[in-house]
C-alpha cells in the first residue's frame, strides 16, 4: 500500500500551481469568447429567418458533438487550410465556441422572459432596432442569465483538462506528467482535484447564491 509522500508532494507543488494558472488563462479567455459570441448568436436567432436557420444548425451540431473532437478537428484540421495557431490558442477558441452554443440558449431564455409588451412599446415609439435591443432588451434580459452563464463558466474550468490531447499541461497535465516521471500519481492527482475542488466549490455556492437574489427580483 502507497503511503502518502510530503516530500514529493510539496516538490512537485510548483509546476502544479504553474498549470493551473494556464487553466484559470485557458478558463478566462474561454468564457469571454463563450459570452460575446453566445450573445450574437442569441441575437441572431431572432434575426432574418435565413441566418437564424444557419445560425441554429451551427448551434445543434456543435451541441451533438464531443469538446474533445472538436478540439482535434480545430487543432489538426487548420493547418490543412494553412491556418497555424499555437495549441493554446487553439484550445481556448474550441471551448469558447463550444461554450457559446450553449450560453447562447441561456441568453435567449432571458431575451424571452422580456414582456412582449416592452417590444411592442418600442416599436410603436419608432426606436431604431439596435437601440431596442442595447436599450431596452438586452440591460433587462443578461442580469437575470449571470447564475446560469457562472455555471457554464465553472463547467468549463473543470473541461480545461481536454487540452492535454493537444499538449497544453495545464493542473492535470501537470499532475500526469508528474506521475510518469516519478512512477507516483496519488499525490499529483490528489493535489490537482483539490486545486479544481477549492476553487469550483465556492463558486457554484456564489452562483445559487446570485440564483437565488435574481430569482427574488
Amino acid at each position: 500500500m502507497a503511503v502518502w509522500d510530503w516530500n514529493y508532494a510539496f516538490s512537485i507543488l510548483p509546476a502544479l500551481v504553474q498549470g493551473l494558472g494556464l487553466t484559470l488563462v485557458a478558463t478566462v479567455l474561454g468564457s469571454i469568447i463563450a459570452m460575446v459570441l453566445g450573445l450574437v448568436f442569441a441575437v441572431l436567432l431572432r434575426g432574418p429567418r435565413v441566418v437564424a436557420i444557419i445560425v441554429r444548425g451551427f448551434v445543434e451540431f456543435v451541441r451533438s458533438t464531443p469538446l474533445l473532437v472538436q478540439i482535434f478537428f480545430l487543432f489538426f484540421g487548420l493547418p490543412v487550410f494553412g491556418i497555424v495557431l499555437p495549441a493554446l490558442v487553439v484550445g481556448v477558441i474550441a471551448l469558447g465556441v463550444h461554450y457559446a452554443c450553449y450560453t447562447s440558449e441561456v441568453y435567449r431564455a432571458g431575451i424571452e422572459a422580456i414582456p412582449r409588451g416592452q417590444w411592442e412599446a418600442a416599436t410603436a415609439l419608432s426606436l431604431p432596432r439596435s437601440r431596442v435591443w442595447t436599450g431596452v432588451v438586452l440591460p433587462q434580459a443578461v442580469p437575470r442569465v449571470i447564475p446560469a452563464l457562472g455555471n457554464y463558466v465553472i463547467s468549463m474550468f473543470k473541461e480545461v483538462p481536454l487540452l492535454i490531447g493537444i499538449g497544453i499541461l495545464d493542473v492535470v497535465g501537470r499532475a500526469q506528467e508528474a506521475g510518469d516521471t516519478y512512477f507516483r500519481y496519488v499525490e499529483p492527482y490528489t493535489l490537482a482535484g483539490l486545486f479544481f475542488l477549492l476553487l469550483s466549490y465556492p463558486a457554484s455556492l456564489l452562483m445559487r447564491r446570485l440564483e437565488r437574489r435574481v430569482g427574488s427580483i
